[in-house]
């Protein structure tokens, strides 16, 4: 009752303009995070519990926390659409095994298991297969938040995670319409208008796919021509609400249109100003969609029905991992691998609102099923990161690693960055300290950090694969940037990233292995190496000096070695990995002598001082 006299003083001190709830929601935010996050909780609860005791049960200081929740739906529309930037279509081609296989393995698992305990509750068929396909749709903001927050949405198993997470929300387009058929009214539906239905579901489709083709591009090329920073923000707004709205008046779902906006822009030169720009609506929005959440836990109804809720929520929660555990040892992956996922992915999500929402609309369930449904879901989404919070006590190693005593990259601005100080960029260095040159290094693994700090070294903490980090490490100061890290994957973001960003910078890559180094230098960088090429070449030139050659021979050797291995990179970078194989030595030439094969005049050959003369291939 305070609350509400506080609410009707303002209002009316202030006209038609409430700004109490606005300042209620931002102050319940900046104080729980901050504070769940020191406590190992996780911003995800924080926002849960703020949102709580805003809501109807609490200091009732948000009216309809409902509307709240409709409105902070767009935070995972932007969410999706962010993932769907980071998502190329060659990479999502890549996940299809995982989309479709592992996937539909795990929700039509765990669909099943649940659809058994729904009957078992005493719920009819149909609404208890509603119940727990709608639990199967696991909350993609809850898991993809904490995937971000634990650094491994790039890892395998949160690749996984994210393939999973998109079958998911693919699959709420099939029931929806297995709701509709279900639905009691159903049989006044014709087929011409379910078809049209779906003619128009591919429509809305084929549409977005359409204009993120040819369209968007183009756009934005005019667009930064006019090198007005808040239309370029305001556009990338438009694409992401534009393209949910396509979806939704399709018949389908608002985050999966920002998703695959996202997918179609994921090859633009402007993906990473559009990340940058959305990136602080997603954050502000996501965390009011927690909020949202949480004030919509209906108290009474739980009472009401605490002991049918808290039976569905233990069962449901504990036979979805245990599922999902199954599922994973199935399909070989490790222990650890297999619990997380099965913790982090127990709850149900957002889009089950949608579902039973849905199903109340078309009849199939009542008011108060709906509320019971939607309770279980919100518990399971609140009960989340405690799960999390236990796992990480039972399995410590799965914590994140201390941060005492490092620092973060910030304001850093030297002419040289190094980005991953292993083997690699700790031999790197030398040159660049002997010469007196002043680094940057960030690394993103404290233990090295540490141990490099043993030896005098001076290595910030930072993930290069963020623009933020780059930015705070002083990349936009660099004149010469070395890329050392040593997984693929995270050089080619880097370097993607840089060029893009930074383009005054001179970008020195190491590469992992052919194909990578040529992956490097068709994004531009100034040089790039193979990490094993020198020590490798060194390594043969000293085993033919024992089998017997001489300083001049192995010179000549090595001579003709990089000039080959030089002119086959060249032809690869225009006809890939196959090409310039005539410039590649094997056995065969060996073959090739002892038959009375002689190397034809056009051809380079190499000194053989046991063997003699070989065309060198």
């Amino acid at each position: 009752m305070a609350g509400e006299a506080v609410a009707h003083a303002a209002e009316a001190a202030h006209g038609a303009i409430d700004l109490v709830p606005v300042v209620a929601l931002l102050a319940a935010g900046v104080i729980a995070v901050p504070i769940f996050r020191r406590l190992g909780l996780g911003s995800v609860l924080g926002y849960l519990a703020a949102g709580l005791a805003l809501g109807p049960y609490g200091l009732r200081l948000i009216a309809d926390p409902l509307a709240v929740l409709h409105a902070a739906e767009l935070g995972v529309v932007m969410f999706l659409f962010i993932i769907g930037l980071e998502m190329e279509p060659r990479k999502l081609w890549s996940l299809r095994r995982q989309i479709f296989g592992l996937g539909m393995i795990q929700v039509g698992a765990c669909g099943a298991v649940l659809t058994f305990v729904g009957i078992w509750l005493g719920f009819a068929p149909a609404v208890a297969f509603v119940f727990g396909l709608g639990f199967v749709l696991t909350s993609t903001a809850i898991v993809m938040q904490m995937l971000q927050e634990r650094g491994s949405l790039s890892q395998p198993n949160g690749q996984k995670m994210v393939s999973i997470l998109l079958l998911e929300d693919l699959a709420i387009v099939p029931l929806l319409a297995l709701v509709a058929i279900l639905a009691p009214s159903a049989g006044d539906v014709d087929m011409s208008t379910r078809m049209i239905g779906i003619g128009v579901a591919l429509g809305a489709v084929l549409a977005l796919v359409a204009a993120g083709r040819w369209i968007l591009n183009p756009v934005f090329s005019l667009l930064a021509a006019s090198k007005a920073r808040e239309v370029m923000t305001a556009a990338a707004l438009l694409v992401v609400l534009g393209a949910a709205l396509i979806m939704q008046l399709g018949g389908l779902s608002m985050a999966m249109g920002a998703f695959l906006a996202g997918v179609m822009l994921s090859t633009s030169t402007f993906k990473h100003q559009l990340e940058a720009d959305v990136e602080p609506f997603r954050g502000i929005l996501l965390g009011l969609f927690f909020l949202a959440v949480g004030m919509s836990l209906d108290l009474a109804v739980v009472g009401d029905n605490r002991q049918l809720v808290a039976l569905a929520v233990a069962l449901f929660m504990v036979l979805k991992a245990a599922v999902i555990y199954a599922v994973a040892r199935l399909l070989r992956s490790s222990h650890g691998e297999a619990l997380e996922r099965a913790v982090l992915m127990a709850q149900g999500g957002e889009f089950a609102f949608v579902l039973y929402t849905t199903a109340q609309s078309a009849g199939l369930i009542d008011g108060e099923t709906n509320a019971i449904f939607t309770a279980t879901i919100i518990i399971s989404m609140v009960l989340t990161p405690l799960a999390v919070a236990g796992m990480r006590l039972i399995m410590p190693r799965s914590a994140s690693p201390s941060m005492d005593g490092i620092e973060v990259a910030d304001g850093l601005s030297e002419a040289v960055l190094i980005i991953g100080f292993g083997r690699f960029g700790q031999i790197a260095s030398q040159p660049l300290l002997r010469m007196r040159h002043r680094l940057s290094i960030i690394d993103n693994d404290t233990d090295m950090i540490r141990a490099a700090s043993q030896f005098g070294f001076k290595v910030y903490y930072g993930d290069g694969t963020r623009l933020d980090v780059l930015r705070a490490a002083g990349a936009g100061h660099a004149a010469v940037i070395l890329i050392c890290v040593d997984d693929k994957e995270a050089a080619l973001r880097i370097a993607e990233l840089v060029r893009h960003e930074f383009p005054l910078a001179k970008v020195m890559a190491r590469a992992y292995d052919r194909g990578h180094a040529i992956a490097l230098a068709k994004l531009g960088v100034t040089f790039q190496k193979r990490e094993l090429l020198e020590s490798a070449l060194v390594f043969g030139a000293e085993t033919i000096r024992e089998l017997g050659a001489t300083d001049d021979e192995i010179a000549d050797v090595m001579e003709q070695v990089r000039e080959n291995d030089m002119r086959r990179f060249e032809a690869q970078m225009l006809g890939g990995l196959q090409a310039g194989k005539g410039l590649l030595l094997s056995n065969a030439e060996d073959q090739a002598r002892e038959s009375g094969v002689t190397a034809r005049p056009s051809e380079p050959v190499v000194l053989d001082k046991q063997a003699g003369m070989a065309p060198a291939k």
